[in-house]
């Protein structure tokens, strides 16, 4: 089987440059209000431009927006199948660990159902679902001299259960 490329006999040498990143999310939801309450007042993502009642934008710091919510195609509608194609899951990265047990904490008060909590080696994640059943993961990296390598010096991430005692601690 050839790819796109190799039919279009497209260069495939080309990197993206290494400061490039992924700057939002755009999430078609059922209900928007319900969907700002989970990403606003218990995420804490700050609205920056509201369309009514069928969008909305926020961010984190003043940022013209992370995350986008829109009913365009999707009011009422219900979750997408979870055996199909489409997201497996937005990662929304905090930048201190301490931050990562503050919103962890924020989760267990309001008693919002936690699906995972994984250590990468390079990050430590949770992993829950929004009202919409979209996959979020909420993690954190730990420095990059801290990230395991493995004997040939290549990057060895792996999946490991999340030390939760020791996440949390760092909020004492």
């Amino acid at each position: 089987m050839t790819t796109i490329l190799e039919e279009k006999k497209v260069d495939t040498s080309y990197k993206a440059p290494a400061k490039t990143q992924i700057g939002h999310v755009h999430l078609k939801v059922s209900d928007l209000e319900r969907s700002l309450s989970f990403y606003k007042d218990l995420l804490g993502f700050e609205v920056t431009t509201k369309y009514g009642d069928q969008a909305v934008f926020l961010s984190a710091g003043g940022y013209h927006h992370h995350i986008g919510l829109n009913t365009w195609h999707s009011k009422d509608a219900p979750p997408a199948p979870k055996h199909g194609n489409g997201l497996y899951h937005a990662a929304i990265l905090y930048p201190e660990r301490k931050d990562l047990a503050i919103i962890l904490q924020r989760l267990n008060d309001a008693k919002y159902p936690v699906n995972g909590a994984s250590d990468h080696g390079v990050s430590e994640a949770i992993y829950l679902r929004d009202p919409d059943n979209n996959g979020i993961e909420l993690y954190w990296d730990k420095p990059i001299d801290a990230w395991p390598k493995d004997e040939n010096g290549e990057l060895d991430m792996h999946t490991k259960p999340l030390n939760i005692q020791s996440l949390m601690s760092v909020l004492n």
